[in-house]
C-alpha cells in the first residue's frame, strides 16, 4: 500500500479537519507541515499534475503576495507560477492529500475520500 501524505496548515480549519477526516478512517497519513518545508519546484509540479489542474488552479488568490506578486498577470508561465508558490508556500491551496499517482485538494474535507 502506498503512503498517504498530507501537504498540512494547522492554522487552517479545513486542514486540520481533512487530517481529522483521515485519522477517522484508520489512516495515519505522513504530514507535511508545507509552510515549515514547502515542497521543491518539482514535487510541486508533480503534485499539480497528480491532482489534474494548472499551477493557477491551486493559488490562493485571497492572499497578499497573490496582489503584490501580481500572480493575476496571465503572462506568467506555469513554471514561473509554481516558483513563486514554492518561494511563498502560503499561495499554496490546501489541504492536498496525495495518495499514489494521485491527489485532491481537501475543500470540502470528504473530497479526498475519492483517492483512498
Amino acid at each position: 500500500m502506498s503512503t498517504i501524505t498530507i501537504l498540512h496548515n494547522p492554522r487552517c480549519s479545513k486542514s486540520r479537519q481533512t487530517l481529522n477526516l483521515l485519522e477517522e478512517n484508520g489512516i495515519n497519513p505522513d504530514i507535511v507541515k508545507y509552510l515549515d518545508t514547502p515542497p521543491t519546484f518539482d514535487e510541486l509540479k508533480a503534485i499539480i499534475t497528480k491532482l489534474g489542474i494548472s499551477p493557477r488552479d491551486l493559488l490562493r488568490k485571497g492572499e497578499e503576495e497573490y496582489k503584490t506578486l501580481n500572480l493575476k498577470n496571465d503572462s506568467l508561465s506555469d513554471d514561473e507560477v509554481i516558483k513563486t508558490m514554492v518561494s511563498h508556500p502560503k499561495l499554496i491551496e490546501r489541504p492536498i492529500v496525495i495518495h499514489g499517482n494521485q491527489a485532491k485538494i481537501g475543500r470540502p474535507p470528504e473530497s479526498v475520500l475519492d483517492i483512498l
